[in-house]
This record gives structure tokens, C-alpha cells and sequence, in this order.
């Protein structure tokens, strides 16, 4: 059955003058059309996520599309019951992506061999191959790519020195890299070239058009796509759904993502409803008896409620 609301994920390397002054006339052209979302723009292009209803998404593709640099920008479109955001932010920022290079990498200039969702599934399938996963821990825990290497990274900046610090794993072999619609991969997949890999392929459109091609179906994914707005995850694999997600605590089976109540911390950790509850929504002790805990507070928890939960929980340690 057809949805009443859309979301749109999009992004196109392309320079824009008086980057400020557009995202606040793009601010107004979105208010105005009535969507909500998060759009990032830089010197460099722009990259965002909307939500709307179907009329809304149409005004906005058809504004963009009027503009000569976004003319041929591709979007993802994925169909929703409501919003998918609470309100609307344009912000700009220095870069799209933050690889924490000294010498950025310009995708317009330099980016690894693009690849479509069969050509990458093909890939993946071929002897001397390797696949990065180009996201945050927090999103591979959530689903990835069967077999691909999950780096311990906990943002993407720190991708560049967990490679140097692991390259000798697969500097002969070919690398193919992913991530969510592939705004990551242009400038990752360039740095690689840059650093002396020879063969470096990117899934064009990223997990989210790999998930939609009519002919590989999402097949060698596990688990779920985690996307940076309410609806938290959505499906890829339309032939089976396996579960890769493991609860912090326990290790059972999940798909149900927190953030650790520790405003200091703040660690994205999969828990179960039940596990939230027992551990007082943090993803340590130290951070369960921390001052500012939002889940104590935001359940107005007693002391002496706080103290039986964490006497429990040593109890079962």
C-alpha cells in the first residue's frame, strides 16, 4: 500500500558559493514548502535527508532539479508513514564528510572506480577481495555486509589512521567500500587511491540503492541499514532477514537502539526494552551512577530505587 509520506536522501559534490547565505535561503524554501529534515551544505556541495508528504517531496526534487548544480543529483526515496524528522534544519559546515585530512580529497577530482549494486555484489563474491565498511561501529553492529571489515572506529574521522594502522591486512587485494547512500565513499575510496591501493571500488547510491535494485535484492546483507532519523533502521535484504544486532548486555538477539543515559558519554548501544529498564538505560556502571543520568531523572527514580537497581545488577554480575 502506497504511503502518504516520503523520505529523501540525496547529496551531490558540486562547489556553492556564499555557502552560509544559501543554506539560509534554503532554509526558507524548505519551511516553505513544508518539510522537515537535516541538510548539510559546505563549499563543497550539499547532503541531506528530508521528510514530507508526497506533493511536499515532489515541490522540493523539483526545485532542486531547477537549479543547474543540482540538476542531475539523485535521489533515494523511501516511503513512510509520517515524518521522519521533527523539524527542519539547514546548517552549513566547513565540509560534508570530515575524513580529518590536512590534504582533503576533492571526489570531483579523485574517487575510487564506481561500482553498481551487481557489479558490487559480483565483487564481493571474487577471490582476493576485501570490503571496509565505511560507517561508525554502531552502524555495522546494526547490519552490514556478509564478511565485511568492521573497523574500530567510533566516527568517521578516524577511519584514514585505523587503515594505515591496519594496511598491510589488504593492501594487495582489492578494496570495495560502502556506506549509507555514499556520500562517505567518494572522498574514502579517493584517500585510498591516494594512499597507493590499487584497486578501489565504491557501491554507487550506497547500502540504501543496493537495497533497491530489482536484480541483487539486498542479498549479502545482514541485518539492518541504521539512517539518522526516527525510523532508526530499515530494511535491506528482500530475500531473508537475519539478525546481527547483539543486545549489550546479554548478547541476545536486537535491533533496538538507546543511547547511553550519560549525556557524557552518550555511546549508541543496542538493549532490549528490559535491559534499558534493569540497566538504568547507561552502557557502564560508571555511567549509571553518573550525577546527570537522563533515564533516572527523566523516570524521576528515587535513591533508594536507584540504589536497589544497581545492587541487582552487582547481584548478577
Amino acid at each position: 500500500m502506497t504511503q502518504d509520506y516520503r523520505v529523501l536522501l540525496y547529496y551531490k559534490y558540486v562547489p556553492i558559493e556564499d555557502g552560509t547565505v544559501f543554506a539560509e535561503q534554503h532554509l526558507l524554501e524548505c519551511k516553505k514548502i513544508g518539510l522537515k529534515g537535516r541538510i548539510l551544505v559546505a563549499d563543497e556541495g550539499i547532503n541531506g535527508t528530508v521528510s514530507g508528504t508526497v506533493e511536499q517531496t515532489d515541490a522540493y526534487m523539483e526545485l532542486m532539479n531547477a537549479d543547474s548544480r543540482f540538476s542531475k543529483m539523485v535521489f533515494k526515496i523511501d516511503e513512510a508513514e509520517e515524518h521522519a524528522f521533527k523539524k527542519m534544519h539547514v546548517r552549513y559546515r566547513p565540509e560534508l564528510v570530515n575524513l580529518s585530512l590536512e590534504d582533503d580529497i576533492n571526489p570531483l577530482d579523485l574517487t575510487g572506480d564506481y561500482l553498481t549494486p551487481k557489479e558490487f555484489h559480483e565483487a564481493m563474491l571474487a577471490e582476493d577481495t576485501v570490503v571496509i565498511d565505511a560507517r561508525n561501529d554502531y552502524e555495522f553492529d546494526l547490519g552490514h555486509f556478509r564478511g565485511a571489515i568492521r573497523p574500530e572506529i567510533r566516527n568517521f574521522r578516524e577511519l584514514p589512521q585505523w587503515i594505515r594502522d591496519n594496511k598491510e591486512q589488504f593492501m594487495e587485494k582489492r578494496v570495495l567500500t560502502y556506506c549509507t547512500g555514499g556520500i562517505r565513499c567518494e572522498k574514502f575510496s579517493g584517500w585510498l587511491v591516494r594512499e597507493g591501493f590499487k584497486d578501489v571500488g565504491q557501491l554507487h547510491g550506497g547500502i540504501a540503492t543496493y537495497g533497491k535494485d530489482p536484480e541483487v535484492q539486498g542479498d549479502l546483507w545482514d541485518g539492518q541499514m541504521y539512517v539518522f532519523d526516527s525510523r532508526i533502521a530499515v530494511s535491506i535484504n528482500q530475500k531473508e532477514h537475519i539478525i546481527v544486532g547483539r543486545d549489550w548486555f546479554d548478547g541476545s538477539p536486537c535491533e533496538r537502539y538507546i543511547n547511553c543515559a550519560n549525556p557524557e558519554c552518550n555511546r549508541r548501544i543496542l538493549s532490549s526494552e528490559e535491559n534499558e529498564i534493569k540497566y538504568l538505560g547507561s552502557c557502564s556502571q560508571e555511567c549509571r551512577i553518573h550525577p546527570n543520568n537522563r533515564y533516572i531523572a527523566s523516570h524521576h527514580l528515587s535513591e533508594d530505587e536507584v540504589n536497589a537497581a544497581l545492587a541487582l545488577i552487582e547481584k548478577v554480575s
